[in-house]
């Protein structure tokens, strides 16, 4: 997150403000009273740069209670989502964000509230041994912004963040599977290893997938799709070890890796990769 760009932007904001509703004409009657929505906001990014995060985001949504027809208030709202982010208060941050994109779906900061959005849910993703389903919901909030917002500045960031949740989640499926197979309950690996390679193709876990895919079918016996698991890994991924590996398996059997264009993986190999 940009903490410093975002006070910069904040603080421009709000002196502004309060350098023109304090002018004064040539006699005091001339005073015009300071209009209270900038000195409200001023008192929240006050807290926020004291780093009272809570306080600030807090004042920032009473600016949005007290003068919602404000310009004040919808600059407030998406800071009020921003210092509750700051201060670990993901849900409260997702929240606002959210009613600022419901309230101004057309500002051109409708990107960044969304980006807040994707960032509270990934920093509560914990890791694969843990139930995944926020790293579901931050992947697809990271979505939503290369969907609406491919344009904007949080758009490559997006791209990079949904790249590690799709390697975290292919892990997670991993490490499933491999627990299965040391069940010797193989059906339900190999159902595993298929969402790895159907759902997360482009993840590093693929290579892996198709070596356990080969150890699973070899184990009940349905020599074709291990030879083609074998077959496939061998042909996309040459120098891995896990070829070394899975044909090491079929060599054990006096098999070789032989692509069978009838099995399930030599049906849907070359769809599942886009090819």
């Amino acid at each position: 997150m940009k903490k410093n760009n975002w006070l910069r932007w904040a603080v421009c904001l709000s002196t502004a403000a309060l350098i023109a509703g304090c002018s004064r004409g040539n006699n005091a009657d001339d005073f015009v009273e300071p209009d209270p929505a900038p000195i409200l906001y001023q008192r929240a990014l006050a807290h926020l740069q004291a780093g009272d995060n809570r306080t600030a985001a807090e004042a920032f949504e009473e600016v949005d209670r007290q003068h919602p027809a404000s310009v004040f208030a919808q600059r407030a709202l998406l800071m009020s989502a921003y210092a509750h982010y700051e201060g670990g208060q993901f849900d409260d941050a997702e929240e606002a964000a959210r009613r600022y994109i419901t309230l101004h779906p057309g500002n051109d900061e409708a990107a960044y509230a969304q980006y807040l959005i994707a960032q509270s849910r990934y920093q509560q993703v914990g890791d694969v041994t843990r139930d995944q389903t926020r790293a579901r919901e931050a992947l697809r909030a990271f979505t939503e912004i290369t969907r609406l917002y491919p344009d904007s500045k949080y758009a490559p960031e997006a791209e990079r963040r949904r790249e590690l949740l799709l390697d975290h989640l292919a892990g997670k499926e991993m490490e499933v599977g491999r627990f299965y197979l040391g069940r010797q309950n193989y059906l339900a690996a190999i159902n595993r290893f298929k969402v790895v390679l159907t759902e997360y193709q482009t993840t590093r876990h693929v290579e892996e997938a198709l070596l356990r895919m080969t150890e699973a079918y070899l184990a009940l016996g349905v020599v074709n799709e291990a030879q083609t698991a074998a077959a496939i890994l061998g042909h996309n991924y040459p120098d891995s070890p896990w070829f070394e590996r899975a044909y090491a398996l079929l060599n054990e059997g006096g098999l070789e890796p032989r692509e069978d264009s009838g099995s399930w993986l030599g049906r849907n190999w070359r769809r599942l990769r886009g090819a």
